[in-house]
């Protein structure tokens, strides 16, 4: 199994990066997607925690949770204070993974990048209700949507999306200890959507 943290100049996230199909489909579980989620945002928890945000009983969420450890996503944490306690973390900040060139790469990349938009779908309207009208002024005028639609060869648009990492790396790699008074947990929703081909 290749899973692993590559160099930086490709991954400038320190994302993990997902390149075995059996670890693809292991993550394409909405609980799993919310178990690491929870635990790259909050940070360490029990199952018991995380079941009450994740739509299982700490039993099912204990099950996911030894399930995603098999694949190195999530490991035993020592930063939860009570020894106890089963604490978990994530093994990274985030992961990625590309379209492999085989078969059964291609089909496992396909069932995550589905969950993954079915999971974010409603994330914009979720924001319109419940913390759009909450903003103050100079963040509502940060806050929108950008729909930008550019002809572009294959090597242009990965030098956009390599560009865009790069300016990105250094908050999202930033330690908490670093971060500057009032910062907030900002997500930026980047979909790249090459049409098929050209009319």
């Amino acid at each position: 199994m290749s899973l692993g943290i590559p160099d930086s100049s490709g991954n400038p996230y320190g994302d993990l990066e997902l390149t075995d199909p059996t670890a693809m489909r292991a993550l394409s579980h909405p609980v799993r997607l919310a178990i690491l989620s929870r635990l790259q945002r909050y940070g360490a928890a029990t199952a018991t925690e995380l079941s009450e945000h994740v739509g299982a009983s700490p039993s099912v969420t204990s099950w996911h949770l030894r399930h995603l450890a098999r694949f190195g996503l999530v490991r035993d944490s020592a930063g939860g204070g009570d020894a106890r306690k089963r604490y978990w973390e994530a093994s990274a900040g985030g992961f990625r993974f590309r379209f492999p060139d085989d078969d059964e790469g291609r089909a496992a990349s396909r069932v995550l990048s589905r969950t993954l938009f079915e999971q974010y779908h409603d994330l914009p309207r979720r924001w319109m209700v419940e913390d759009e009208p909450r903003l103050e002024a100079e963040w509502r005028r940060e806050a929108g949507l950008s729909n930008t639609t550019m002809r572009l060869t294959e090597g242009e648009l990965a030098a956009v999306n390599a560009a865009i990492e790069q300016v990105l790396a250094p908050y999202v790699t930033r330690e908490t200890a670093d971060q500057p008074p009032g910062a907030r947990h900002v997500r930026i929703l980047r979909y790249v959507l090459p049409e098929a081909g050209t009319p």
